[in-house]
């Protein structure tokens, strides 16, 4: 048996999505992309959803219209995927990194205040490996310092708190469509937001600033460019298979649940190692993006060897993330990072080992992924 990481699920309807896109005379600024939009608007039931080219850009995309820039900071999780960074960097403002939840690794709401200085901006959190952050918290918190709140929502399609959609809770989440994320689009991602000002104002600056798209033009052409934009658009051939794969999500989401359910009991006995914790409240959902587990701290060292023994063996394997933000070369260098800092970050990046329950797996490989992950904590003995 072989069991890959990650695989999108693309079938005939997406495919043949895509050939009436190309066969079409619209490869940019057309109906698709507006039908997917409305489409997770739908799904998530929020106010307004703008599609763009990847998570990152609508990150970057939110921080410029807000205006921010050198002089200006932003809360940002160390625990994350360096987009999550690199999106407040881009402006030139200033990415102020917070510890992880030693429970979740989500962002460790108790030290953000210690964090928060004349200069701060926007909090953004990121919903790791889906498990929503105590968004109520959160919240309190920016509303009384009057900061925008950023919710990356990567890894976290299907998740919930008190039954609103996670990116609803703050002013703005983003989502991506990477190829093994929940859905895909190949590549590309989504902002839902309430503030339909805002909204009007991504679309405007996501397609170069331009006052009229080639469908509002009455002589073609001719249009204005009112504001500094950037080419951020998702295209027809991308949202034509969004929209084929939103149709599909509550399945998707079904079977990771199920995957993530069935492995974790399998796992729960090996003393080795830790599953990270899922949401307890009730009204809370986590939609499972893979199962994380963290090594005893022991064997760290041995990850390496356990990861290509996995491979060995026939199961895919990976790392959510390989590093803290501030201890990758870049933001170490410029931000001269401190370990002492970041311990539970540090924790879950020298330790975490995710494991696969997308719906391209059944309950026949989560028994063989647990078996031979306990087949190579033994070989280490």
């Amino acid at each position: 048996m072989k069991v890959q990481f990650g695989a999108p699920l693309i079938d005939e309807k997406e495919k043949e999505a895509v050939k009436e896109v190309l066969n079409g005379p619209i490869l940019v600024h057309g109906p698709k992309a507006k039908l997917f939009e409305k489409s997770f608007a739908e799904f998530t039931n929020a106010p307004h959803a703008v599609s763009v080219s990847s998570c990152t850009a609508g990150m970057h995309l939110i921080y410029f219209a807000l205006g921010y820039g050198p002089g200006d900071e932003v809360i940002v999780p160390a625990q994350t995927h360096i987009a999550t960074a690199h999106a407040v960097e881009l402006t030139g403002a200033k990415p102020i990194f917070v510890d992880a939840d030693e429970n979740t690794g989500n962002i460790k709401i108790e030290d953000i205040e210690k964090k928060i200085t004349s200069r701060t901006r926007a909090i953004a959190v990121v919903h790791y490996l889906g498990v929503p952050v105590d968004m109520e918290k959160v919240c309190l918190l920016a509303n009384n310092k009057k900061l925008f709140v950023l919710e990356d929502c990567a890894l976290a399609p299907g998740a919930t708190i008190n039954n609103k959609h996670v990116g609803l809770h703050g002013d703005a989440g983003v989502f991506s469509f990477y190829p093994v994320k929940h859905i895909t689009t190949a590549e590309g991602g989504m902002i839902i937001l309430k503030d339909e000002k805002l909204s009007e104002r991504l679309n405007l600056l996501k397609a170069f600033g331009v006052d009229k798209t080639h469908g509002d033009r009455k002589i073609p052409g001719v249009y204005d460019t009112v504001e500094l934009g950037f080419n951020y658009r998702m295209s027809e051939i991308h949202a034509a298979i969004g929209v084929e794969q939103i149709k599909k999500l509550d399945l998707f989401l079904k079977t990771r649940k199920e995957n993530f359910d069935i492995l974790a009991d399998h796992l729960k006995d090996i003393e080795e190692i830790t599953i990270i914790p899922q949401p307890s409240n009730n009204n809370i959902y986590s939609c499972h993006y893979c199962c994380g587990v963290l090594l005893d701290p022991k064997l760290k060292d041995r990850r390496p060897s356990i990861i290509t023994a996995l491979m060995e063996k026939g199961v895919g394997s990976s790392v959510y993330y390989p590093q803290p933000v501030p201890r990758m070369t870049y933001y170490k260098n410029k931000y001269n990072y401190n370990s002492s800092m970041y311990k539970n970050a540090e924790k879950f990046s020298d330790t975490m080992l995710a494991l696969p329950v997308g719906p391209h797996l059944n309950i026949d490989h989560m028994k063989f992924i647990s078996l031979k992950l306990k087949e190579c904590l033994m070989e280490l003995k």
